[in-house]
């Protein structure tokens, strides 16, 4: 029996030995980032459509005001009249369900950047808004908290015809900082 005991402890002692020697070499690897576009229900940020120029699918916020909106409503025109400025409050919202489930209040920044001189974006309402009316407008939402993004076409000198933008959103943990 003490020879099987020896003989044990002389093999954990070797084993020991050959495993604590090193060898260092450098190794280099390429490692790739991936990231899920995920359905409307299981998303952390989330753009909530309000009026019906305003279209949410396939994971792209559409805004359509001319006859050619799917919800165009029954009382609309076919379009904006030249030389005029619109205000639409509300078109959609912007709500932080990022750790729903913590029981705390981690803000988002969130950052919307509009292409077009002739459109402008705001936060909350138009008479006392939290940001802007500017091109490229930044605002904090905290979780339980939706955020109204209204917005202002302004068609001075404006051709007729269709006219396109596009609008860019960004989203940081983290309350912004201005």
């Amino acid at each position: 029996m003490n020879k099987l005991f020896g003989l044990a402890l002389l093999m954990v002692g070797m084993l020991l030995a050959v495993g604590a020697g090193a060898n260092f070499r450098y190794y280099s690897a390429d490692r790739t980032a991936s990231f899920d576009v995920v359905s409307d229900d299981n998303e952390l940020i989330d753009l909530t459509a309000l009026q019906p120029y305003v279209t949410y699918d396939a994971g792209k916020l559409y805004v359509d005001i001319s006859e050619y909106n799917p919800n165009h409503p029954d009382w609309g025109g076919n379009g904006m009249s030249p030389n005029t400025t619109y205000v639409f409050e509300e078109m959609f919202h912007v709500s932080n369900e990022l750790w729903e489930n913590n029981q705390t209040d981690y803000p988002i920044c969130v950052t919307i950047k509009s292409n077009h001189d002739n459109v402008l974006l705001f936060a909350g309402n138009y008479t006392n808004p939290i940001a802007g009316p500017s091109q490229n407008l930044e605002f904090t939402v905290y979780h339980n908290n939706p955020i109204p993004i209204g917005m202002i076409f302004d068609n001075t000198n404006a051709t007729l015809g269709m006219d396109q933008f596009q609008l860019s959103f960004e989203a940081h943990a983290g309350a912004c900082t201005q």
